[in-house]
């Protein structure tokens, strides 16, 4: 089909003509602006994938290995690009290979438009080959979800998930199609897409007097402390949220996912939140007489004990999930709404304010952290090298300027703790499921949604093996995505809790690797292994400036632990630092 043509058809409105299922799908794609979709055909999905051969100019298709591959490199690139990341997979074991990708984007907040193929309509609850019932299987994870069996129903149900993925807080939406529908013709009079729908508010009301409420119990605090998420990213407000603390003079700390948000060199930046977050955010949590949540949900893993936590505080908590609200901890002053919007009015009220005392305390804490915890992890009196003097040095050549995708486990609290970000939406992670093997996809991803930039995966010597097949989508694609593995010869998180708890029973965690080399050798891609800190630099450098993928191994101590840490079941005051 001719680019001209596409283009006159793919219109609002347009004179009836008579297309199949798979086309409109194709015509609602190119209509919404997608660049990137990453998929696995299948035979209940093969309709589509024929309609997509007459879009390769228009359509970028990102053949992964394994479906939960492409629901995390879609999630990379919603996490990187801004936009809304498009994932296909056939029926039944396609489908619920995306379960782990939906639960992990639905829980991060992530915008997700998932296309299904399903079985005939006249088959579906048969048992049929490869069916499964998608729907009811991934209720639970998506925003919404929906069965088209009849291609007269495609434009609007995609219409309706593209704008109730993007719209209000983020998330996965699937469509499942059956297999009639994508080949059946019926009369197509153009897309329209949706900014609509009854009994969907994506925006709850902002309530003028509790911005003014906020202000006012801003502007009497003593000791102030902000905490801020995703939601800044999400709303795309991070220089609304510069501009509210900087006038009011407020410390500033984040959760994993707000990361970026705020340049970690900024001065009223003072470090991260939660288990194995800085010493003075946790500790001065429980000291500050106003607490200002800003688009964060007070996670568990931030929070520790509730009963424990910020009893002291006045609470003002800024989200536009309302259901946010008073679940976890009681806010003095609800703000609901964008806080691209609301941050700006409740800036507009507040007094010009220097709480450099309060600020310093911060400071403070940051010296004794060092001294006990820091300064021996970037600076290590051992031979063997550690998680954090990789990130460090990675700092040093990146400048801050890389996306740093990280997997889950001791690896992402060193990288989250000590990588440096200049720009926003630099640091992709996977927080509330902690998703082993999100790192390498996800990174495909981001590369896809940041062309120009750096990205580097970092993961541990468990997570990538949950994934590692992602190399040869990286191969056939030549995907310029650095995998820098941090080796210690151990499921690191869990041994860490054995050690510290169950009394160095290591019951089921001295993993073994493969040559990770060879491995990346048999998918073409360059590489290199190294555990000695004289390499560590030139190995860096090398694996950087690489015109192309490249994986480096790097070993590191086999029995070295993450701290600050926040035992389970304690407050957040009670960190240890050893």
């Amino acid at each position: 089909m001719q680019t001209e043509t596409i283009n006159e058809q793919i219109d609002a409105a347009v004179a009836p003509i008579e297309i199949t299922g798979g086309d409109a799908v194709m015509r609602a794609l190119v209509a919404e602006g997608v660049e990137t979709i990453f998929g696995y055909p299948g035979g209940a999905i093969m309709p589509i994938y024929d309609a997509l051969y007459d879009y390769r100019d228009h359509l970028e298709h990102i053949l992964v290995r394994h479906e939960q591959g492409g629901i995390h490199a879609g999630q990379g690139y919603a996490r990187t690009s801004g936009k809304t990341g498009i994932v296909f997979a056939t029926s039944g074991p396609g489908a619920t290979n995306l379960v782990t990708g939906l639960a992990d984007a639905m829980i991060d907040s992530t915008p997700l438009v998932c296309i299904t193929g399903q079985v005939f309509a006249h088959l579906l609850g048969t048992d049929a080959f490869q069916e499964t019932d998608v729907i009811n299987i991934t209720t639970p994870v998506t925003k919404w979800n929906y069965q088209v069996t009849d291609a007269n129903e495609i434009p609007e149900a995609l219409a309706k998930a593209f704008y109730i993925a993007k719209s209000g807080r983020p998330g996965p939406v699937l469509i499942d199609i059956t297999k009639n529908a994508q080949v059946q013709k019926f009369n197509y009079t153009g897309y329209k897409t949706c900014n609509h729908i009854r009994s969907y508010r994506p925006k709850p009301v902002v309530r003028k007097e509790f911005t003014t409420a906020a202000a006012a119990m801003i502007n009497k605090a003593e000791r102030p402390l902000v905490i801020f998420g995703q939601g800044v990213i999400l709303g795309c407000a991070e220089n609304e949220f510069k501009a509210f603390i900087e006038k009011s003079g407020m410390p500033a700390a984040w959760t994993i996912l707000g990361l970026s948000a705020l340049s970690t060199d900024h001065p009223l930046n003072v470090g991260m939140l939660g288990m194995h977050g800085n010493y003075g955010p946790n500790m001065l949590t429980n000291e500050c007489d106003v607490l200002i949540a800003v688009g964060m949900r007070f996670d568990d893993r931030v929070t520790g004990r509730l009963d424990r936590y910020a009893k002291q505080a006045k609470v003002i908590h800024l989200d536009i999930d309302p259901s946010e609200i008073d679940k976890n901890v009681k806010a003095d002053v609800p703000v609901w709404g964008d806080c691209k919007e609301t941050l700006p009015m409740i800036t507009a009220l507040l007094e010009k304010k220097d709480h450099r005392q309060w600020v310093n305390k911060f400071s403070e804490c940051m010296e004794k952290e060092k001294e006990a915890v820091i300064n021996e992890e970037l600076n290590p009196s051992t031979d063997s090298l550690t998680m954090g003097e990789v990130i460090e040095q990675l700092n040093v050549l990146t400048k801050g300027d890389a996306i740093i995708v990280t997997d889950v486990g001791q690896h992402q609290m060193v990288a989250c703790r000590y990588a440096k970000f200049n720009q926003t939406k630099s640091n992709i992670t996977s927080g509330g499921l902690g998703t082993m093997g999100f790192a390498l996809p996800a990174a495909i991803g981001a590369k896809y949604g940041a062309k120009d930039r750096t990205v580097v995966a970092v993961i541990g010597d468990g997570g990538i093996q949950m994934t590692i097949q992602e190399l040869g989508t990286i191969m056939q694609n030549n995907i310029n995505v650095k995998i820098l593995i941090l080796n210690n010869r151990f499921l690191g998180m869990v041994r860490q809790w054995q050690d510290l708890f169950n009394e160095k029973r290591y019951s089921f965690v001295d993993i073994a690797s493969p040559d990770y080399v060879a491995v990346a050798k048999g998918y073409k891609i360059e590489g290199n292994s190294i555990e000695e800190r004289k390499d560590l630099i030139n190995a860096l450098e090398t694996m950087l400036n690489h015109d192309g993928p490249y994986l480096l191994e790097v070993f590191v101590g086999k029995e070295n632990n993450v701290f600050p840490m926040v035992p389970q079941g304690c407050g957040v005051s009670e960190i240890r630092l050893k």
